[in-house]
């Protein structure tokens, strides 16, 4: 099976693709194109799949992952470095041809951002925690200090957990509501009378529309329910299985 890229008309003219599990080696539960470092896959096949990965989106770019820790931190990226040498970030900006910049998810949605005029590009990864945290306004900030202008930005929600599929405590609502009260229509009644549906992603939608940006799109795909397609870090929890497997989401500039 081939590797399935899917791929935004915001970012038309850039070296783009959202990756999904079709295309990999790996095997198990982590089954297909999985790229994780953190997974308890086979480490060979965690590369070939990461080359593979590369080769269907940007052949020939070095591809740049940070170790993602739901933060609001962004880095500005030069020059890539060793993967156990990863920094602790959820942003990436550059405007070095040749590096792919790539994000890893399982549910939370992947954000990839290009200011074509400038030639400057970025990548992020927003959980719930980051989103709230501010990472898409960090990313933009580090695109703009190396040109970009957020006037010109596009950017692209990736395949990430549906609301439908991503139930809530009160807590959690509680959490959004009191941060701003107009977060409340991101959330609809859960089965449960003390559970939520939340949208994340629309809430990152609203995120960027909100950091000024005025070309943004979402692939509206829901990686819980399309198991033959994507890796869901939820699914894996509600039926107990011992790992999970990431799939990537990459820019690059030519």
């Amino acid at each position: 099976m081939s590797v399935e890229v899917l791929r935004a008309k915001a970012l038309d003219g850039v070296a783009h693709g959202f990756l999904g599990r079709r295309g990999g080696m790996s095997e198990g539960v982590c089954g297909g194109l999985n790229v994780g470092l953190g997974s308890r896959d086979d480490r060979i096949a965690v590369h070939e799949n990461r080359r593979r990965a590369v080769a269907a989106v940007a052949p020939g770019a070095s591809l740049v992952t940070v170790h993602q820790v739901h933060s609001g931190e962004a880095l500005t990226v030069t020059a890539p470095w060793p993967d156990d040498g990863r920094p602790h970030a959820d942003g990436m900006a550059t405007d070095r041809p040749g590096l792919a910049l790539g994000i890893l998810t399982a549910d939370c949605a992947p954000v990839l951002f290009a200011d074509r005029q400038a030639g400057v590009i970025g990548a992020a990864h927003a959980g719930w925690k980051g989103a709230i945290g501010g990472i898409v306004e960090a990313t933009v900030a580090r695109m703009e200090a190396l040109g970009a202008d957020r006037a010109r930005i596009a950017a692209a929600v990736g395949p990430c957990i549906a609301r439908r599929s991503y139930e809530v405590d009160h807590a959690f609502f509680r959490r959004f509501a009191e941060a701003d009260e107009s977060n409340e229509r991101f959330f609809s009644s859960g089965v449960r009378d003390d559970r939520h549906q939340f949208d994340l992603e629309a809430y990152v939608l609203s995120r960027l529309a909100a950091a000024g940006l005025a070309r943004v799109e979402a692939l509206g795909e829901d990686t819980y329910t399309q198991e033959q397609r994507f890796f869901s870090y939820r699914r894996a929890t509600h039926r107990g299985e011992a790992d999970y497997g990431r799939q990537v989401s990459i820019i690059a500039l030519a």
